[in-house]
C-alpha cells in the first residue's frame, strides 16, 4: 500500500514540482488510507474522478494535485447535498460554491465529503445518516464539528487539507480538538454563493490544515470580493508571502481560558495556559491581565439555531421528525 504524505500540503506541492511525488501516486495512497482507516471520516468518495484529475493535475498551481476532502455541508455539482441529514439524504448539488470554484481553479483535487454535524449545528460530527466520526487520537472521542470528518481526515493522516466552515466554532473546535491549525477568518473574506441570500454572518468557509502556511495559501486562493456576494470584502494579497515578516514583539496579549463563561477542567485549564506562556516568551509577547466575563449564551445560541432550523424545514413536519 502506498503511503499518504505525512507533511502539509504545500511541502506535497513542492514534491509534485520536483518529481519526487505524482498527484496519481498521492491520489491512490489517500484512497488506500481511506479503505483502511475506521475514523468514518468520509461520507461520499469520487475515487473515479479524482483519479482522472490526478492524472491531469497541474503541478505549477497553488494547489496543483493536492487531494483534499470537503465538507458534506459545501455544494459540489453532481455530488450529494445532504446537510448531513436523512432529510435530504437524496439530494444532488446542481453547483459549485464559490469557494469550491477558487479550489477547483487552483488546482485541487476534490476527492469527496467529510462528515459533518446534521446541518452543521453542534459540536460533534455524529448524525443518523452516517454514524460517528471518530477523533484519530482517541477513538473513543469526538473530532468535534462541525467540521468534524475534514479534522478527522486532516490529523488522522488521510489528506493534508480538509475545507471546513465556522459559525459558532466548526472550524475551531474541531482544530482543538485533533491539534490542527483552524482559522475563523473575518466574515465576507472568503465569499459565500454563488446563490447569497440573506444568511447569518456569523457563518464563515475556511480550511482544516497541518500548518500555518497552508492555511495562509488557502486564503490566498479562496480570499477576494465575488460580485454575486455583496457582503464579500476585497482580496488581499500575500498572506503566504507576509508569513513571518511582522515583528509582534512587545504586543500586549490577554491569556483567558473560558473567556469568563465556558466550562473548562482544570487540566485542560492548566495546559492552556502553559501553552500560551511559551508562545509569548517565544514572541516576545507582553501579557496583560485582564477580567474577562462574557455572560453564558448558551440558551439564546440555541434558541436562534431551532429557529433557523425552523424557518428551513417547518414545512417539512412532521414527515422530517426523524
Amino acid at each position: 500500500m502506498n503511503q499518504v504524505w505525512s507533511n502539509d500540503a504545500v511541502s506535497l506541492v513542492d514534491a509534485f514540482r520536483n518529481g519526487d511525488r505524482s498527484p496519481v501516486e498521492e491520489t491512490n495512497a489517500v484512497f488506500d488510507a481511506i479503505d483502511n482507516s475506521d475514523l468514518n471520516a468520509f461520507s461520499y468518495l469520487d475515487k473515479e474522478g479524482a483519479l482522472t484529475r490526478a492524472q491531469q493535475a497541474d503541478v505549477t498551481l497553488p494547489l496543483g494535485g493536492v487531494p483534499i476532502g470537503v465538507k458534506e455541508l459545501h455544494n459540489v455539482e453532481g455530488w450529494p447535498d445532504t446537510s448531513a441529514s436523512l432529510v435530504f439524504a437524496d439530494r444532488v448539488s446542481q453547483f459549485d460554491g464559490t469557494m469550491i470554484q477558487r479550489l477547483k481553479a487552483a488546482g485541487a483535487n476534490l476527492i469527496g465529503l467529510t462528515t459533518a454535524s446534521e446541518f452543521g449545528g453542534l459540536n460533534c460530527s455524529t448524525t443518523k445518516l452516517n454514524g460517528i466520526t471518530h477523533n484519530p487520537w482517541n477513538h473513543d472521542l469526538t473530532p468535534g464539528g462541525s467540521s468534524g470528518g475534514s479534522a478527522a481526515a486532516v490529523a488522522g493522516g488521510i489528506v493534508t487539507l480538509g475545507t471546513g466552515g465556522d459559525g459558532g466554532g466548526s472550524i475551531r473546535i474541531p482544530a482543538g480538538f485533533c491539534g490542527l491549525v483552524g482559522m475563523k477568518g473575518t466574515a465576507g473574506r472568503i465569499p459565500r454563493g454563488p446563490h447569497t441570500g440573506i444568511g447569518p454572518m456569523t457563518v464563515v468557509s475556511g480550511c482544516l490544515s497541518r500548518s500555518v502556511r497552508d492555511t495562509a495559501r488557502w486564503y490566498d486562493v479562496c480570499a477576494g470580493f465575488d460580485p454575486r456576494d455583496p457582503y464579500s470584502l476585497p482580496k488581499q494579497d500575500g498572506w503566504e508571502a507576509q508569513l513571518g515578516t511582522t515583528d509582534f514583539s512587545g504586543a500586549r496579549v490577554v491569556v483567558s481560558p473560558d473567556l469568563g463563561s465556558a466550562m473548562i477542567s482544570d487540566p485542560v485549564r492548566a495546559l492552556i495556559i502553559e501553552v500560551a506562556e511559551e508562545i509569548i516568551e517565544i514572541a516576545g509577547l507582553q501579557r496583560v491581565d485582564v477580567d474577562i466575563d462574557l455572560p453564558p449564551i448558551d440558551w439564546e445560541w440555541a434558541i436562534a439555531n431551532q429557529s433557523g432550523l425552523y424557518k428551513e424545514l417547518g414545512n417539512l413536519w412532521p414527515d422530517c421528525e426523524d
